[in-house]
């Protein structure tokens, strides 16, 4: 894993096993909220792992078992909107450089949601926009945001019914209330439902299956699979995806099967 080039602040960014690494939101004094240097720092992690040929996969979760992350830090949010100009200004001109992971659509490493606490607002909305969840039977989620005058506008109002019933999204996004993480489970939201202590376990898990596949393979596949939900499922199949051009162009793409032919377990390059 190539270092950053600057020391994390409001996160730790560590390689947990070969090839993989955890991003791990550590603001437990505002339930891991995230305010606006928050922000930028983690586009700037997101940026140099997405970048990193030798990370394969990445785990998001936040510090400690209150909390997975609370969203928005709204007390920053307030203080920046009763600020004078310049500190309001700062704050934009900061934003303008940061691209959240909810508006990454394309993110080329799979990203598994380690949920380790609540999850409302924004933190919900990190949840959805990671390929897998797995949280603690203590979680909860929710898009609280219309009990504080905002809405869920980080993705929630358009994820949400997408990945559950509209009838049943509705409900969660008018009332603003909660679902535990059994409820999540059933909707389909979350993987996995695990005790806390056995939450690394269930994430190893995901991890073990995952990295025995080629990287280049699974990110062919998140591409193909996320770029042609937005089409017709006969232009989905016949679009051409970068990813897989890369992997048709790949040793790995020849390894798999000679390591088949020699009974062996395929060794696995990542170019």
């Amino acid at each position: 894993m190539q270092a950053l080039d600057f020391e994390p602040h409001y996160f730790v960014y560590e390689e947990i096993r070969p090839r993989v690494a955890r991003i791990t939101i550590n603001r437990p004094e505002v339930r891991n909220a995230i305010n606006t240097p928050a922000h930028k720092e983690w586009s700037d992690i997101l940026d140099h792992a997405a970048a990193d040929d030798d990370i394969w996969l990445m785990v998001i979760t936040g510090v400690g078992r209150q909390a997975f992350c609370a969203g928005r830090d709204l007390k920053h949010l307030s203080m920046v909107r009763h600020a004078d100009e310049a500190t309001q200004a700062a704050d934009r001109e900061l934003m303008s450089q940061v691209t959240r992971l909810i508006e990454r659509f394309d993110y080329p490493k799979p990203l598994i949601a380690q949920v380790n606490g609540v999850a409302l607002g924004g933190g919900f909305e990190v949840a959805m926009a990671c390929d897998l969840v797995v949280a603690a039977d203590h979680a909860q989620f929710g898009l609280t945001e219309p009990l504080r005058g905002l809405y869920a506008g980080g993705g929630g109002v358009h994820r949400l019914p997408r990945q559950i019933p509209l009838k049943l999204a509705m409900e969660y996004l008018l009332t603003a209330r909660t679902m535990s993480a059994q409820r999540a489970l059933e909707l389909g939201i979350v993987n996995d439902v695990v005790p806390y202590d056995e939450l690394e376990a269930a994430t190893d898990r995901l991890i073990d299956d995952i990295m025995r596949c080629a990287p280049l393979s699974i990110q062919a596949t998140k591409q193909a699979a996320m770029r042609g939900l937005d089409m017709p499922l006969g232009e989905a199949f016949h679009h051409p995806y970068p990813a897989v051009a890369r992997l048709m162009a790949s040793e790995d793409v020849k390894e798999g099967p000679r390591a088949f032919a020699e009974k062996r377990e395929p060794n696995w390059q990542g170019r």
